[in-house]
């Protein structure tokens, strides 16, 4: 079961609440999507413990009812 692109914001926001989210179905599947993340906690984390936050908090489900995220980091400007 494909999942919502609501629900992938909801998850990151609830475990990153500062954080500005972005989601976009890459082919209106919901099972590819893309997504910009932006919060200041990520300000000094290398790229790779940014991504991990970000997968962490859709709790397991990469891999699973969540195929693919193509995933961009950031901390505010």
């Amino acid at each position: 079961m494909p999942m919502a692109a609501e629900d992938i914001e909801g998850m990151i926001k609830a475990a990153i609440p500062d954080a500005a989210v972005e989601i976009t179905d890459l082919r209106g599947d919901g099972d590819h999507y893309a997504a910009r993340v932006v919060s200041e906690t990520f300000r000094g984390m290398p790229r790779v413990k940014q991504h991990q936050t970000v997968y962490n908090a859709l709790g397991g489900r990469m891999g699973g009812v969540l195929h693919a995220l193509q995933l961009t980091t950031a901390v505010p400007e």
